[in-house]
């Protein structure tokens, strides 16, 4: 060990060198040029921003959505969500959208195409779910404080957002098309361009079927826009596309629920999911579902269907508490907490494209065959489980989905009527939800009416959310305007109807 005498002699040198260095590589450089905060740089390169932006919008997002969809039951108290008694939500996305902010700057200054329309499409899908929750909110003048000190940014209306996301997403087209760079730092596709690509148009796609009830709107021209990207632009062909965050067994890449205290003694499986997949004999009931105690307890097979059981979503929790404790309610297989790695999260699987894909042919947007997109769906998803979820390979093989789709509640017709059809699809597309794509299935529940979902008197699925307190107390003349503009002065309310339900 040096003494201190050394220590700090050798330590002048040191400091003497670099400034030398300095000197001599930096010339007449300004010195407040060298006086930047290193915790506070003015420029980055947007790769360091990109990981972290894919790595919050591809991650699972939370179990509130599983009880709204009566996927998941509380026991040890009411959930907000199961009993459709939710009241504001936050503003958090804007948090993300200031990071997308700053890559698009990034980008610009160092003239990347690619990763500007990275930027345009996390701001398509931010914004997305932003309307999606609330209706109306800040989107021309969002984010402009440290541009134009616009700290105060006025509501734009939901179809005017729509109008921007559908923009922005083409020209986040535009922009790859033909680009073969590299994207560093691109932990979804490993910088492959051309999957980007297909997964924007995939995502186009998706937001116009968001649409739906505004397939009339000649400002949108939906129908037209929908057949023009799926017959001119590069979208998902099979699961090798699938919009995914890949987990790994490393600090901070682990799976989002591993772990979890979520999944402690009071969240159970919901019997309308459990008797929707025993209804179909689904074998993904395996893979997301753990056995009862009881039915373990009677050696019962894990492909036996009657090992299985749900608590009553309707029903007070302290009831469903009773049944679970006597043995009789499933809960969430432990692989989904227990393994680091599990199965990836989709922002956007293969499978939802091709359920989107089969609606729209039934609705007459596109002319190809609803039925072979249905079962496009259905195989892609018993494949993605098969690559995945270890151990329960063999209940999901392609043997399996072929089988599955010749089932009397699965089986489609083409001579079957508009109604029947449109509820195999969302009721398949709501099947392969289970911890992936956030509250998707809620959405379209609301669009479409299918799946249909068990409900107290008086208390029908939200169509939104409240805003947060904070746009009160700091944007109180904005976002007044945007109550009163939508749904009445003073009508912040969660069943109020916004545009795009209208």
């Amino acid at each position: 060990m040096l003494n201190f005498s050394k220590r700090h002699k050798m330590k002048k040198i040191a400091i003497l060198f670099s400034l030398t260095v300095l000197m001599v590589l930096t010339g007449c450089q300004d010195l407040t040029d060298l006086n930047e905060n290193p915790n506070n740089v003015s420029q980055t390169h947007p790769q360091l921003l990109l990981t972290n932006i894919a790595s919050n919008a591809f991650s699972v997002d939370g179990t509130s959505s599983l009880y709204a969809t009566r996927i998941l039951v509380q026991t040890d108290g009411e959930n907000n969500n199961q009993y459709y008694s939710w009241d504001r939500a936050s503003f958090d996305n804007y948090n993300m959208l200031g990071e997308v902010t700053k890559m698009m700057q990034e980008a610009e200054r160092i003239e990347s195409n690619e990763y500007i329309a990275l930027a345009k499409f996390f701001r398509a899908y931010y914004f997305y779910n932003l309307t999606l929750t609330f209706g109306d909110v800040p989107y021309s003048e969002a984010l402009m404080g440290e541009i134009e000190e616009k700290y105060l940014p006025k509501y734009d209306t939901q179809k005017e957002l729509f109008v921007g996301i559908l923009k922005e997403l083409a020209e986040a087209n535009d922009l790859l098309e033909g680009n073969i760079t590299i994207i560093a730092g691109d932990i979804i596709y490993g910088g492959e361009t051309g999957k980007w690509q297909k997964l924007v148009n995939s995502f186009r796609l998706k937001v116009l079927m968001t649409l739906s009830k505004k397939e009339g709107d000649a400002d949108l021209n939906i129908k037209s826009a929908f057949a023009n990207i799926f017959n001119n632009q590069p979208i998902m062909e099979s699961n090798e596309d699938n919009g995914q965050l890949v987990f790994l067994d490393e600090e901070g890449s682990r799976y989002s629920e591993f772990n979890s205290s979520s999944y402690g003694s009071g969240m159970y499986m919901s019997s309308t999911f459990i008797e929707r997949l025993q209804d179909r004999q689904d074998p993904r009931l395996f893979i997301y579902s753990g056995q009862t105690k009881n039915a373990k307890e009677a050696g019962l097979a894990i492909d036996d269907f009657t090992a299985y059981e749900g608590g009553d979503p309707l029903a007070p929790y302290a009831e469903v508490n009773d049944k679970a404790a006597a043995g009789d309610v499933s809960k969430v297989n432990l692989r989904y907490t227990t393994d680091p790695t599990t199965e990836p999260h989709n922002l956007m699987g293969y499978w939802e494209l091709q359920f989107i894909l089969s609606e729209a042919s039934v609705r007459g947007w596109i002319t190809t065959n609803a039925k072979e997109h249905y079962e496009n769906g259905v195989k892609s998803s018993f494949s993605f489980y098969n690559d995945f979820a270890k151990n329960y390979e063999s209940y999901v093989e392609p043997a399996d989905a072929d089988a599955y789709l010749l089932g009397t509640k699965v089986a489609f017709d083409n001579a079957l009527s508009t109604e029947v059809k449109l509820e195999l699809i969302l009721t398949q597309k709501y099947l392969t939800s289970f911890l992936q794509s956030g509250w998707r299935s809620y959405f379209d529940h609301l669009r479409t009416g299918y799946p249909a979902f068990s409900q107290l008197p008086g208390a029908t699925p939200p169509t939104r959310w409240m805003y947060p307190n904070s746009e009160y107390l700091n944007n109180t003349e904005n976002v007044s305007a945007a109550i009163e503009r939508q749904f009445g002065a003073g009508n912040d309310k969660i069943r109020e109807i916004p545009w795009w339900l209208n």
